[in-house]
């Protein structure tokens, strides 16, 4: 892995303006106004900074904003912009002078370069286990934030105690507009589901539950189940109970659990962290609540269980029986998988492309050195010219920081295995 110090983009953004000789930092001292930032970082005379960048941080807020110096006055130390902020500069304020052959808009734009450049050579490492396998399904959706995937591993054993197998029809306590049954047809584990249908009358809050026999889940720390809903959801939409009285749905159960976004139709394998397992020592209620109002639906749930997350073991699927299908977004599994991971638990370990830098805040996920001697060295190029129109040697400079950069990447992780999913 390539070290990453996890500097944020205007600290890149300075180290690439120090070593441009560029810039020059400071904070205001006292209150300006929307075009005015004063301030006893800066020297020099009336109108020495006319022209230079300014990039100002405000300090109560996230806001950062760029304009160009119109007027200093040595006697009031008061910088002038031409195009007034939207916030009005105070004392604790930050700031960055910028020469104005390198606008600092533009640095910006070179490290997110340097970024996309690396992209091929370097993956942000993602380990996902949003997939399941079900004994007949063979192609999957790559997950999001996938680009690549190196290997794929099975669940072959975990702790796990199975809450409701959804085999009888929840029937403790059910709102009038739900209708609860078995499924024999839509379902992934054993032989039914089961199937909320969900009326148009049905609103926010309404909920339908089962009782079970006593469980201590207490040293479990995620629940896992199946779920499919014939109309898209948002995260939180629907909800899992789990109380040790019956499941009321009103926020004082013990375990309220927000589902995740579901896609319409399309079943879903859902792993939540559990909120109070120390608490939850004789969970007897289960309950699906819709927390939006859905209109009309159905949903259906299947397989509920709880795991012990850190006594999973996994086996790796050999790479001849996998296959990505970069046209579909899909991973393809072999027929042959069935008999090695029928119902099982898939964890993906890849990577994803590195994001790039789109606020001062954001921190780079590749090598920081690499960001600034490339950087560098596109700064340089753009500046450069021939023998008569390069004085200060520029198109050198840009030379000796590409070979930096190509140094740097030379120490990027070496990728054994990748195949290209996105």
């Amino acid at each position: 892995m390539a070290i990453v110090q996890g500097r944020t983009r205007a600290q890149l953004r300075q180290s690439i303006g120090n070593n441009l000789e560029a810039i020059h930092t400071g904070t205001a001292y006292d209150a300006g106004s929307t075009t005015t930032l004063i301030t006893l970082s800066v020297l020099g005379g009336d109108d020495n900074w006319k022209g230079y960048w300014l990039v100002v941080d405000d300090a109560s807020s996230t806001t950062t904003e760029t304009r160009i110096v119109t007027a200093y006055s040595e006697s009031a130390k008061r910088l002038t912009v031409q195009q007034a902020l939207s916030f009005s500069t105070v004392a604790g304020d930050t700031f960055e002078l910028w020469k104005d052959i390198y606008p600092p808009d533009m640095i910006n734009e070179f490290m997110n370069q340097a970024i996309i450049d690396a992209t091929g050579h370097f993956y942000d490492p993602v380990e996902n286990l949003s997939l399941h396998t079900d004994g007949a399904t063979q192609r999957f959706d790559v997950p999001s934030g996938l680009s690549m995937v190196q290997n794929i591993y099975y669940r072959s054993k975990v702790d796990f105690k199975r809450l409701h197998a959804c085999s009888s029809a929840f029937d403790e306590s059910v709102d009038s507009d739900i209708t609860v049954s078995l499924d024999t047809k839509q379902r992934k584990q054993g032989a039914q589901s089961n199937k909320f249908v969900i009326a148009a009358g049905a609103s926010a809050g309404d909920k339908a539950t089962d009782s079970i026999t006593s469980v201590d889940i207490s040293g479990y720390d995620y629940v896992e189940f199946w779920v499919r809903s014939t109309a898209a959801t948002s995260a939180g939409n629907l909800k899992l109970h789990l109380d040790n009285g019956t499941v009321t749905a009103d926020g004082n159960d013990l375990e309220s659990l927000d589902i995740p976004a579901l896609t319409a139709n399309t079943w879903t394998f859902v792993r939540v962290a559990l909120s109070n397992p120390e608490s939850d020592t004789a969970i007897v209620s289960v309950g699906l609540e819709m927390d939006a109002d859905l209109g009309a639906c159905t949903v259906w749930l299947d397989d509920i269980s709880v795991v012990a997350n850190d006594t999973a073991q996994w086996n790796q699927i050999p790479r001849h029986l996998w296959k990505p299908d970069r046209e579909a977004s899909d991973i393809v599994l072999d027929s042959d998988v069935h008999g090695i991971a029928r119902y099982n638990l898939l964890k993906i370990v890849g990577g994803d492309k590195p994001a790039l830098m789109t606020s001062d805040s954001d921190t780079s996920e590749v090598d920081e050195q690499y960001i600034i001697a490339r950087s560098m060295a596109l700064a340089y190029a753009s500046r450069s010219g021939g023998p008569q129109t390069d004085p200060d040697n520029k198109n050198n400079m840009a030379g000796f920081w590409m070979a930096q950069a190509a140094r740097a990447q030379r120490a990027f992780p070496i990728l054994t295995n990748v195949r290209q999913v996105a």
